[in-house]
């Protein structure tokens, strides 16, 4: 029997939920950039040592929704700080702790989770502001953990995992040791590329684009990966695919690295670039190709 159990990282967009989660994972799973809205899916990444596993659940950043899209990702963020058995509430302590996550912290205090205040970015402080913070948070609410962090450097990392088991019951494993996530290799694949996309084109490409895995064969030591990249205006599709193809090639190479790195072996990467004008085309066009296996 070991200390198991769900634990949410909730917070506003670009808080460092997903660095975070790579760190305690020891791996790449949750793509990151410093796009709003580049966390869409709810993703569980597993953490197993010799005493414990813990399901760490990656949430969309929470915002002011503009469109329905952000209502959507709002909506899965809130949703998956129900029933789990500790909340992560990330802040940017280098920024303050603001409106946003103020408005967050209200809806967090519905829950009956234990709630730890992360601050993280310390690695930007100083140690007397880091501690200004940390005296000006405790009045906000009754946090059962208030812990500074660097989600990037790893600071503090084994004292927030120490922390978690306190929190969390004895009982069986709730995975099997070799599982890593609940999302497919195919799904991480095409993060993998959208992330490229995001980071490279830095604002002329709305966080919308898509990309998706039409083919993935995997041999002995060779994989041959097709991924199709979804735009919804053709001048978009002009701007990634870039003169002769640059753009194209770039977000191909530096993505074939990390799928590599993730794979442990050599991959065959080819991507293409398609012009969708509406949702309707692309659910149609998505379930005649088989295509719509994760919720988008």
């Amino acid at each position: 029997m070991k200390k198991c159990g769900f634990v949410s990282l909730v917070g506003r967009p670009n808080v460092g939920k997903s660095t975070l989660l790579n760190n305690l994972l020891g791996l790449k799973l949750a793509i990151t950039s410093d796009k709003a809205g580049t966390t869409r899916n709810v993703i569980q990444g597993i953490y197993n040592d010799c005493d414990s596993q813990i399901i760490f659940v990656d949430t969309p950043g929470i915002h002011k929704p503009t469109h329905k899209l952000g209502n959507l990702l709002n909506k899965k963020a809130y949703q998956n700080t129900t029933g789990v058995d500790v909340i992560l509430f990330l802040v940017d302590a280098s920024s303050g702790i603001g409106k946003g996550d103020l408005f967050i912290l209200e809806k967090l205090k519905k829950e009956d989770s234990p709630i730890f205040l992360l601050l993280n970015k310390i690695d930007r402080m100083e140690k007397e502001k880091i501690l200004q913070v940390i005296d000006s948070a405790k009045d906000l609410y009754d946090f059962a953990e208030i812990i500074p962090i660097s989600a990037q450097n790893g600071d503090n990392k084994e004292s927030l995992l120490k922390c978690i088991k306190a929190y969390l019951e004895e009982q069986d494993e709730i995975y099997d040791e070799e599982e890593l996530t609940n999302v497919s290799t195919r799904f991480i694949m095409g993060e993998i590329v959208r992330e490229k996309v995001l980071r490279l084109t830095r604002n002329e490409i709305p966080h919308a684009v898509s990309c998706y895995v039409e083919s993935y064969e995997e041999e002995d030591d060779i994989v041959h990966i097709q991924v199709l990249i979804v735009v919804d205006r053709d001048n978009l599709k002009k701007i990634l695919i870039g003169k002769g193809g640059s753009m194209l090639k770039e977000i191909g190479t530096l993505a074939r690295c990390d799928m590599e790195a993730f794979l442990g072996k050599k991959v065959f990467l080819s991507t293409y670039v398609k012009t969708l004008k509406n949702w309707r085309d692309e659910e149609k066009y998505f379930v005649e190709l088989g295509l719509r296996e994760e919720d988008e």
